[in-house]
């Protein structure tokens, strides 16, 4: 019996120690050496403290800043603390990451998207307005937007920062992503990064 139970022990305790502690510690080990900026999450600093991640997208609600994607997640309502069931909106909430589920054919949805394009018009955006700008993405956390989306946006936040618009167009340019490798994705801009070099626009 002993004789039986001493090598499973044994290779519990070793493989324990090998998938549980050196391995991991390993892959992270070479991880902070190859790539420092991924494996501690993508932050972006301004003056030396992290902002955020490029990739979590964040609520910006001033006229200032160029907008993310709409976002549909949410969190626990704060007037019902036992009840799960009862949420409330809160966008780029890393902690909910989700998707509205709303189909094609859902009227909440239409009657959404015609409110955002009507607000947006409102708030001086010019063009067509692309889809990304009133949808939301699988995630809810989306970072990066359409170059479509952020040139729609380029004359609302110009005069709100009373900048001309062709410095903003030019940001909006040097800040567009191209497909990886020339072939996997689409052009894209992140908001974030975007939005920091706007403010360091503003303070040159």
């Amino acid at each position: 019996m002993l004789s039986q139970i001493r090598p499973a022990v044994v290779l519990l305790a070793l493989f324990t120690l090998l998938t549980g502690l050196i391995y991991p510690l390993a892959i992270t080990g070479i991880a902070q050496i190859a790539m420092p900026g991924q494996a501690n999450g993508s932050l972006l600093p301004v003056d030396g403290r992290p902002v955020g991640s490029a990739l979590i997208g964040q609520n910006f609600a001033s006229d200032r800043y160029f907008h993310g994607r709409p976002s549909a997640t949410q969190a626990q309502d704060p007037a019902h603390p036992d009840d799960p069931s009862k949420t409330i909106d809160a966008p780029y909430n890393a902690a909910n990451s989700t998707g509205s589920n709303l189909g094609p054919t859902s009227q909440k949805l239409i009657d959404r998207v015609k409110a955002d394009v009507e607000a947006k018009r409102a708030a001086g955006w010019q063009g067509p307005i692309p889809a990304d700008a009133v949808t939301t993405s699988a995630s809810g956390l989306d970072p990066d937007i359409s170059p479509e989306n952020a040139f729609a946006q380029i004359a609302a936040v110009a005069k709100a920062r009373s900048l001309p618009e062709d410095a903003v167009r030019a940001l909006v340019e040097a800040n567009i992503q191209g497909r990886f490798v020339g072939l996997i994705g689409e052009p894209r801009v992140n908001v974030l990064r975007l939005n920091i070099a706007l403010d360091a626009l503003k303070a040159s």
